[in-house]
């Protein structure tokens, strides 16, 4: 993918999300239309995020006790007890390296 695609989707996306969630537009959306577009960030990070996971280049994965998928629950459970953003990442990243330099 080249560096103008890259930048040329970043633009539209922060284009829709800018015009459709800035309060101060005069563009008023119902509130379900609204309510639903709270989880599209969640629901792309997913889609992006599962191929990453579970594919090791067109392949699956032959076994849940890979270095991706471990870091993706060990990921899950910090978001759920720690409650903060920053550690979260932190430690998740920390936890993903690690796993990568002693698994492989």
């Amino acid at each position: 993918m080249s560096w103008w695609l890259l930048i040329a989707l970043a633009v539209i996306v922060f284009l829709n999300r800018y015009i459709l969630l800035e309060p101060n537009l005069p563009l008023r959306l119902p509130k379900w239309f609204q309510q639903s577009l709270q989880y599209s960030a969640p629901c792309l990070l997913t889609a992006i995020a599962t191929p990453i996971v579970f594919m090791d280049g067109q392949a699956f994965r032959d076994s849940l006790l890979n270095p991706y998928f471990i870091a993706t629950m060990m990921t899950v459970l910090i978001a759920l007890v720690v409650k903060r953003t920053l550690w979260t990442i932190l430690l998740s990243l920390a936890i993903f390296y690690g796993l990568l330099f002693w698994m492989n």
